[in-house]
C-alpha cells in the first residue's frame, strides 16, 4: 500500500489538500510517511478518531509499545513526543487517570481573575514596544510571546528566562536535529526549576506539583511541566495568531474590528474548526491487532491523530464553515481520557481572547500590512501557525 509524505513542502504550504487527498485516496485511515521515512496510520475521519481516542484500552500512549522503534533515526525531530519518559501524557489509562488528575488540580489552581489581569500588563506592555512605530509583526512581537510570558508567570520563573524558553519551544515543535536540541535543553531548565522549589516551595504551580501527597518524582514533574508548558505556548500562540490572521482577512469580520468584541469569540472558534493550531498529534499505539476505517492496524502500529482532518470531514460538516458558529464540536481539543483538561482550555480561552481585545482596544485601525497570500505558515506537521502577521496602524 502507497503511503504519503506527511512533511515538506507541499504538506506546509497547504495540509488541507493532503488531507483531501488521502481521505479520497484511502478512507478516513490512511497510511502516511512521517519526516525520516518513519510509516504510520493517519486517523482522518471525524467517527473513527473519536472512537481511537475514546478507546484508550485499544489505543493506548504509551510509546514503548511501538514495533518500529528500530528504524526511527536518532536525531528524528518527532522523538521529543513519542521518546518514553515519565510523563502522564505518556502513561497507558490507568496511570494516566491518576497522574493527570494532579496536573489538572495543579491547573485549577490558576485564578482567571488575575490571569487576565497579568495577560492584560504583558499585552500592554508589548505593544508599548511597538505602539509609536506604526507598524508591527503581530507573530514575532506579540502573540508568540504573550502565552510564554503568562506561563512563566504561573510557573513562577523570572521574566528575564522567557526569551530563551521562547526559542526553545518553539523550535522544539519544528524538524531538524535543532529541535531536538531544543527540547533537551527546555526540559534541563524544567528540572531545576522543580528542584528549586523543592527546596523553596512557593504557590505557584510548579510548588504544588511539588508538594502533592502522591510524591511525583523530579523526573515526572519535569516531563509533565514540558509538555504543559509546549501546548500552552505554541497552542495558545497560534490560535491568537491564527484568529487575528482571520480577523484582518475575512470581510465579515472586518466590521467589529474596532473594538468589537463579540467577533473575537466567534473567530476564535471559527479557527478551531478551520485552522486548529494542533493539526496532528502523535500519537496512538495499538494495543492488539484491529480494524479500523477498513484498513488493518497491527499491535504497535503508531496511529496520528489527524484532528485538522477530521475537523473538516464532509460526512460530520457538509457545509464548511457555516457550521462552526456556536458549534464547539471540534476535535481541536481531542477528546476522551487524554484530551485537554477543560482548566487548561480555559487558561488558553483567557490568555487568547484577552491578548486579541486588549490589541484592538489600543490599535483599533490595524490593518494587515501584506497581501493575505504573502503569509507563510511554519513548517511544522504538528502545529499550523504563521511564522509572521505583518501589520500597520496609526502610530500612537
Amino acid at each position: 500500500m502507497s503511503t504519503t509524505p506527511f512533511y515538506g513542502a507541499r504538506f506546509h504550504r497547504d495540509p488541507g489538500v493532503v488531507y483531501r487527498q488521502l481521505r479520497r485516496d484511502h478512507g478516513p485511515v490512511a497510511p502516511v510517511q512521517l519526516e525520516g521515512g518513519v510509516p504510520a496510520w493517519c486517523v482522518l475521519g471525524y467517527r473513527e478518531l473519536h472512537y481511537v481516542v475514546g478507546n484508550p484500552e485499544l489505543f493506548g500512549r504509551d510509546p514503548r509499545r511501538w514495533n518500529r522503534w528500530h528504524i526511527v533515526p536518532e536525531n528524528w525531530s518527532l522523538r521529543a513526543y513519542v521518546e518514553p519518559r515519565p510523563s502522564a501524557l505518556l502513561a497507558d489509562v490507568e496511570e494516566h487517570r491518576t497522574r493527570g488528575a494532579v496536573v489538572r488540580d495543579a491547573l485549577d489552581t490558576v485564578d482567571s481573575f488575575e490571569l487576565s489581569a497579568a495577560v492584560e500588563r504583558i499585552c500592554d506592555t508589548l505593544i508599548d514596544r511597538f505602539a509609536g512605530r506604526g507598524f508591527a509583526d503581530l507573530v514575532v512581537e506579540y502573540t508568540h510571546q504573550i502565552p510564554l510570558l503568562a506561563m512563566a508567570k504561573i510557573y513562577g520563573l523570572a521574566d528575564d528566562e522567557a526569551p530563551m524558553l521562547t526559542h526553545d519551544v518553539a523550535l522544539s515543535g519544528q524538524e531538524g536535529e535543532e529541535a531536538v536540541r531544543a527540547h533537551e535543553r527546555t526540559v534541563a531548565r524544567m528540572l531545576r526549576l522543580v528542584r528549586e522549589r523543592r527546596a523553596r516551595p512557593t504557590g505557584d504551580l510548579v510548588s504544588h506539583l511539588v508538594k502533592h501527597p502522591i510524591g511525583l518524582t523530579e523526573d515526572e514533574i519535569a516531563a509533565d511541566l514540558f509538555i504543559t508548558l509546549g501546548k500552552a505556548h505554541l497552542t495558545t500562540s497560534d490560535w491568537m495568531g491564527n484568529a487575528l490572521r482571520l480577523m484582518l482577512t475575512e470581510p465579515r469580520f472586518a466590521v467589529d474590528l474596532a473594538g468589537g468584541r463579540s467577533s473575537v469569540g466567534h473567530a476564535l472558534n471559527e479557527v478551531l474548526w478551520e485552522d486548529t493550531p494542533i493539526q496532528n498529534h502523535v500519537g496512538r499505539w495499538a494495543t492488539q491487532d484491529i480494524q479500523l476505517g477498513g484498513k488493518p492496524i497491527r499491535e504497535g502500529d503508531l496511529l496520528v491523530l489527524g484532528l485538522a482532518a477530521a475537523n473538516a470531514d464532509p460526512q460530520v460538516r457538509p457545509h464548511g464553515h457555516e457550521g462552526a458558529t456556536g458549534n464547539h464540536a471540534h476535535l481541536s481539543f481531542s477528546h476522551g481520557e487524554y484530551g485537554c483538561p477543560y482548566p487548561a482550555q480555559e487558561i488558553a480561552r483567557t490568555i487568547t481572547t484577552t491578548g486579541i481585545e486588549v490589541l484592538l482596544d489600543r490599535l483599533p485601525d490595524t490593518n494587515l500590512g501584506v497581501h493575505p497570500e504573502d503569509l507563510t505558515w511554519r513548517p511544522s506537521v504538528l502545529m499550523r501557525g504563521l511564522t509572521s502577521l505583518p501589520v500597520t496602524f496609526s502610530p500612537h
